[in-house]
């Protein structure tokens, strides 16, 4: 975990940010955590740089912390992930896509967020319920998301923690839900992702009147006649 969130540009950094400077006891959430470092980072009120994120500055959370890449319009994959989220899923993560550790009801609003997020740029928060059938106990768990830039100036990257209440099913792997999503955009006003529309039809086609081609007709053969 020593290289986790590490390349070689943020090893070229001169100045560390460290964050002791934003904790108050230890009260303050490994969210709250994420989201005061990385507003440290900011310059210009602007989204900071991936290369700019340093795990010397995220030592004390980095099991639950992660980072996403955006790879399609509301796909983003896990480059890197903490213990916790390993031990949430039941798998390593590394290489999958964001939306593997959520139920398949809860993927459309999770893409929609993340799209959201990227576009804006947007914070996102997200109050997660694992699915019934996975827990052991009522497990509930709290994400947030934070935009980054990559090398090349896009918003296309993002610096995400989670953290789970409950007990965890150490035989299989959670699922999750989303029972409340939130984002705020870069001035810290809410804001409202597109309206998600469900697709209930399935693989069904739409029905159509049976109408029989005109083109054929019943031949009988000289047997019949």
């Amino acid at each position: 975990m020593r290289r986790f969130l590490g390349d070689t540009l943020s090893d070229k950094l001169e100045k560390v940010v460290s964050m002791d400077r934003f904790r108050s006891g230890r009260s303050l959430s490994p969210l709250r955590q994420a989201e005061a470092y990385w507003s440290a980072l900011r310059t210009d009120e602007d989204v900071p740089l991936r290369s700019a994120i340093d795990p010397r500055g995220l030592e004390n959370i980095l099991p639950y912390a992660f980072i996403l890449e955006r790879i399609a319009p509301g796909i983003a994959r896990f480059r890197l992930a903490g213990q916790h989220l390993t031990e949430l899923t039941g798998m390593e993560v590394r290489g999958m896509p964001l939306t593997a550790m959520f139920t398949g009801a809860a993927r459309a609003e999770v893409g929609a967020v993340l799209e959201h997020m990227f576009d804006t740029p947007a914070v996102a928060e997200l109050d997660l319920i694992a699915e019934r059938r996975f827990a052991l106990s009522p497990l509930e768990a709290r994400m947030v998301l934070l935009p980054l830039k990559s090398d090349f100036g896009d918003t296309s990257r993002a610096l995400g923690v989670v953290v789970a209440e409950g007990e965890l099913s150490k035989r299989t792997s959670h699922s999750f839900d989303v029972a409340r999503s939130r984002l705020r955009n870069l001035c810290g006003e809410q804001t409202i992702p597109p309206v998600v529309e469900q697709e209930t039809q399935g693989f069904a086609e739409e029905e159509s009147e049976f109408q029989a081609a005109p083109h054929l007709r019943l031949v009988a053969s000289r047997d019949e006649m």
